[in-house]
């Protein structure tokens, strides 16, 4: 930990990792800034270099290398003559270690086989032999080429971690038990001969929910949470332990924690059932089978048993038999149901566990009257069990409703006409179209003067006053009323009209669209004279109709005609 001081305040460096090894880095270097006026703009800023040194603790016990020792026996040859090969040939520890040769050395390397524990054997007594690989058997008069030495080793003691009594522990605790209710012990020791007193602890992970906390002095295990089976029925947790003198040492066990069943969930149906009675059943027959089901342990769920409720008034049109083996079977009262009267009926039930104390709950079935075949094969259900009782079928329902539809379908159209007919055909006021008067009158033709006075047709004197167009507004000048009918005796109808239908070519305030003007003057008489049937009747038509070839097409076919009455009547 570092202090970094000035005149006004001071400020604490903690650590941001936990369990920092000096062995995996030793020096750490801190840059530290400090700003006035709380960091915001317009302050001024220092920074600062801290170099932070992490102090050694005892915090890894020695490790024997391969290699405990050497040793090596002198010899004054040379060369091959000098190689030998070391043994242990007796002693305490013969089984705990080994030794072996380097060739190149010729010194005996010891080695340990087996770990070693310095509360267990503190020392340990070899008897080492060295001897030559190459004898020349020229001088084994000279004795053994061989020597022993006796070799002693002290084992050091070391700090070691506490040893639990167990190397993992199974424990088990009611589900809904109260929060601090006791679920075991563990136990551990310091191995070395200062027995030092050990601390307990759970490894949790950030993430994980903690159900439960230990003591960390005795070591006792108790529940931090209520605990549900049915949601999860087995924990496992990791307890360490370390010595209070050497936190850094610590060793980890595995804890298992089961927790048992109570019976706490009712039984319920096992699924919704669809069950369905028919028209023609017997009293006694058998209409579905149901089952159960229990979230509880097996120890606290079956056996079920079914059985109506006493407080409810007997049903009767069904009953429930308990078949004894966790199912239940529905049964018909009486004989012959009708869909006409009643297609769906209810049937109230009671289920209960073999638990201790038993629980129990209530459901309802739901049982539909349907049709079915004689070897009771359901035919129809619902809706459709009434169009049969009637007899008619789905295809003579569909035609009945498209013969309504048409039907409706023709009033509608009948209706819209009769309205579209009496609407009268209004004409607006300002219609630039003249009024077009029908009249039911043939007349006499041109010569018949009696019926029509046509002078008035001849001459715009006749009319009132100078009519314009009542699609544009007129710029011509208004003269007096006696002027006006003074210029229309002098003019002639066939001029009058030319005139008119130059203003309109040649106005240029008109729409672009065409305008209706009618005018009532048959023109000059024609040269073919009067085609009326007037006089026809009482003469006999003795005239030459080959002139009607002349006036072109259209009067081609009447001049076909008119030349065959004529070849007839010759004939």
């Amino acid at each position: 930990m570092a202090n970094l001081t000035d005149t006004s305040m001071k400020r604490v460096i903690r650590t941001a990792l936990h369990h920092m090894d000096r062995e995996a880095r030793e020096h750490y270097s801190v840059v530290i800034q400090a700003k006035d006026m709380a960091g915001q703009v317009g302050g001024l800023s220092g920074s600062t270099t801290v170099n932070i040194t992490l102090t050694d603790v005892n915090d890894n016990p020695p490790r024997f290398p391969q290699t405990v020792g050497k040793i090596k026996a002198n010899d004054a040859d040379t060369g091959s003559n000098a190689d030998m090969t070391y043994s242990i040939i007796n002693g305490d520890g013969i089984g705990i270690f080994s030794i072996s040769t380097d060739k190149d050395t010729r010194e005996g390397i010891l080695s340990l086989k087996k770990p070693l524990n310095y509360e267990k054997k503190k020392t340990y007594t070899l008897n080492i032999e060295g001897a030559n690989t190459h004898l020349d058997f020229r001088f084994s008069h000279l004795g053994p080429f061989k020597d022993a030495t006796v070799l002693k080793i002290i084992v050091g003691d070391v700090d070691e971690p506490p040893l639990f009594s167990m190397p993992s522990y199974v424990m088990e605790v009611y589900e809904n038990a109260k929060i601090g209710t006791i679920v075991g012990t563990v136990l551990a020791q310091d191995p070395d001969s200062a027995n030092s007193l050990v601390r307990y602890f759970i490894n949790y992970s950030v993430e994980e929910d903690r159900f439960f906390n230990i003591d960390a002095n005795t070591g006792i295990i108790k529940t931090s949470k209520v605990l549900d089976r049915e949601e999860t029925p087995w924990y496992n947790i990791t307890v360490a332990a370390s010595e209070n003198d050497n936190p850094g040492l610590l060793s980890h066990v595995t804890v298992g924690i089961r927790v048992l069943d109570v019976n706490d969930n009712p039984p319920e149906l096992a699924r919704e059932y669809d069950i369905v009675v028919c028209e023609n059943s017997k009293p006694g027959q058998v209409i579905h089978t149901i089952t159960a089901t229990d979230k509880d342990d097996f120890a606290n769920g079956p056996r079920f048993n079914f059985f109506l409720d006493e407080r409810l008034p007997m049903n009767p049109n069904f009953t429930l038999k308990d078949n004894e083996d966790n199912t239940a079977s529905i049964l018909t009262r009486r004989r012959r149901f009708s869909r006409t009267i009643q297609d769906v009926y209810y049937l109230p039930i009671m289920i209960s566990d073999g638990g201790i104390p038993s629980l129990s709950s209530s459901s309802t079935l739901t049982i539909r009257v349907c049709a079915c075949e004689r070897d009771g094969r359901v035919r129809t259900c619902h809706a459709e069990a009434f169009l049969s009782s009637a007899g008619l079928s789905t295809g003579a329902l569909i035609a009945i409703l498209l013969c309504v539809v048409i039907l409706l379908a023709i009033v509608v159209l009948f209706i819209t006409l009769r309205r579209s007919k009496k609407e009268p055909l209004i004409i607006s006021e300002e219609d630039v179209r003249e009024n077009v008067v029908t009249y039911d009158d043939e007349g006499g033709g041109e010569e018949d003067t009696e019926a029509f006075d046509i002078t008035a047709l001849r001459n715009p004197s006749a009319a009132e006053e100078l009519k314009y167009r009542r699609d544009i507004r007129p710029e011509v000048k208004l003269t007096p009323r006696h002027q006006t009918l003074s210029a229309l005796e002098s003019i002639d109808v066939q001029e009058f009209i030319k005139q008119r239908l130059a203003e309109a070519d040649l106005d240029p305030s008109v729409p672009p669209y065409d305008s209706l003007q009618t005018y009532a003057y048959e023109g000059q008489r024609s040269e073919a004279g009067s085609i009326s049937s007037l006089d026809s009747a009482t003469t006999q038509s003795d005239q030459d109709y080959h002139y009607l070839g002349d006036w072109g097409p259209e009067f081609k076919k009447l001049a076909e005609l008119y030349g065959e009455i004529e070849s007839e009547r010759t004939t």
